[in-house]
Order: structure tokens, then sequence, then C-alpha cells
């Protein structure tokens, strides 16, 4: 009779953990639906970790993005990205890679769910906390907490990567019309600009 007890008990924790799972990718998948605005969207950011605290506006459409912070200004166009250095006034131009890019490009991080990850969630007042962890510990990114507000807009992203955490806040986040250009570097605005062709 006991073990019949246990074995309930365990198949109810299953199935609460597999519901759980479930609700949390839902909650994802609106998120990411959201940012993947087909339009358009611009957020402000703080991204903090290991010899890195920085801040900025992003703007995403897609899978392209444009980031600009003190120190520099990232164009990605869905394959080419321009890395605007200002103290050099280099350009670097590069086709990342997907690794690169998961680390760099909301879009494809906040996507990571979909694949190789296992999930829950918790509630935590007005907001969602999604954890996710890598089925395989070679990823790039191995943990990630994630928390959404009740409009489906992230507010925090902290990833474990192999040198520690990141931690990315995100604010100001809202729907917004943009046109192609704004993802790609303009040489005409940057005539001292070197430009470095990493491809």
């Amino acid at each position: 009779m006991k073990q019949l007890i246990i074995v309930f008990c365990l198949l109810l924790s299953l199935s609460v953990s597999a519901q759980n799972a479930a609700q949390a990718r839902k909650i994802l998948d609106k998120t990411a639906a959201l940012i993947a605005n087909k339009k358009g969207a611009t957020a402000n950011f703080n991204i903090v970790g290991k010899n890195l605290n920085t801040s900025g506006t992003i703007a995403i459409k897609g899978n392209k993005f444009q980031a600009t912070t003190p120190q520099a200004i990232v164009w990605y166009d869905g394959k080419t990205q321009w890395t605007y250095m200002k103290a050099s006034q280099e350009v670097n131009v590069s086709n990342p890679t997907e690794a690169q890019q998961q680390t760099m490009n909301p879009y494809k991080f906040i996507n990571l769910y979909k694949n190789g990850f296992n999930l829950s969630m918790k509630t935590i007042s007005t907001v969602w906390q999604i954890h996710l962890t890598a089925t395989n510990q070679k990823r790039s990114i191995k943990e990630m907490y994630v928390t959404i507000n009740k409009n489906y807009q992230p507010q925090t992203i902290k990833m474990r990567q192999s040198n520690g955490w990141v931690t990315i806040n995100v604010s100001r986040f809202k729907a917004k019309t943009l046109g192609d250009a704004t993802f790609r570097f303009n040489a005409k605005d940057y005539p001292k600009a070197e430009i470095i062709d990493l491809r």
C-alpha cells in the first residue's frame, strides 16, 4: 500500500510538472510572437555581467535588430552585422554564427525555449518567472530565467553562460513600425569610419 501511494504521488508530481511546463511554453509563445512583431518594436535595456555593464536602446523587427549603447552601435539585417565602435571609429562587418546571434539578438534568445530546454515557471506578484535549463550543458546558454509581465512583455532575462551570469533588464517596450534601412549600416552617415570586413 505504501509503495502504491509513493507511485501515485510520483505520477501526480509528473503531471503537475508537465502542466507547469506547458503553461510556461504558452507564455513564451505569446512573448516571442510579440517580440517578432512583423512591423517592429523598440525598447530600452541595461546589461550587467562579468566585465560588462552598459545600457542603451534596441529596435527589432523579426530577426533583424539595431542596438545603440554609449560604446557602440550594432546593425543586423538578418545576415550581415555591422558593429561601429565609437571610440576608434571602426566598423567591423561580419556574418555572426547562430551561437553569436543568441547572445546579441533578442529574437534569437527569446526563441531558445523551443528546442533543447526544460521549462518550469512560477508566479511572483504580478509577473511570471520562467526557468529554462539546457538539456545539453555544452550549449552556450546553459540556463535562463525570463521574467514576463501580464502583457507578455519581457522585463528581465538572466542567462548563465560558460563565463557566468548576464542579466538584461528591459523597459519601455513598445510596438513601432520600422523600415528595413533601420537595420543596415549606412556609410554616408559615418564618413570617417574605417570599415573592417571580417567575413
